[in-house]
């Protein structure tokens, strides 16, 4: 399991739920709402993954050049060496590396940043199932569905989630 774009309001009920199942995930973050700081710290703890996603998230900024998606970037793994003491090299890019999103912006960007992540040492994960919790419901048992429906026996699953509000109701 992976979550991104937290963390956030339900993140401490989502980590409470994988403590009682036993499950590890992970945290693909995000570093622009400071009121969960602690939580950050508290997931780390646990011994969730923790993986950059972007400080800012914003889209136009980060995909406009490779020197603005660094500067993102690094600005978001300071943010968590500094509240776990873990300098995390694992990325997940906005919208994925295949993303339409990023050629709006800058055409080939794309091709330029996994390159320029792998010389730096850093590992990059897309997804292959989709839960539907980035907009596309707001019920969890389709969210549920979504993910059992799509995983695949013999393979690596795995599968993107978002840290809002399907965390409500298990």
């Amino acid at each position: 399991l992976t979550f991104d774009d937290g963390p956030g309001p339900y993140t401490e009920k989502l980590l409470d739920i994988l403590d009682r199942y036993n499950v590890k995930a992970t945290f693909f973050v995000t570093g622009y709402d400071d009121r969960y700081n602690d939580v950050l710290k508290k997931e780390y703890e646990k011994g969730h993954t923790i993986g950059l996603h972007s400080f800012s998230h914003n889209y136009g900024l980060i995909y406009s050049s490779v020197d603005n998606y660094l500067n993102d970037l690094l600005k978001i793994q300071d943010k968590v060496k500094r509240y776990t003491g873990f300098e995390s090299k694992i990325v997940r890019f906005p919208g994925g590396s295949s993303n339409t999103v990023s050629k709006k912006y800058a055409p080939g960007i794309m091709s330029e940043l996994t390159n320029k992540l792998n010389e730096m040492g850093y590992k990059y994960y897309d997804w292959n199932i989709l839960s539907g919790d980035a907009g596309e419901t707001t019920d969890p048992n389709v969210v549920v569905k979504n993910v059992t429906n799509a995983i695949k026996e013999n393979k690596e699953n795995m599968v993107l989630m978002h840290w809002g509000k399907n965390c409500k109701k298990e």
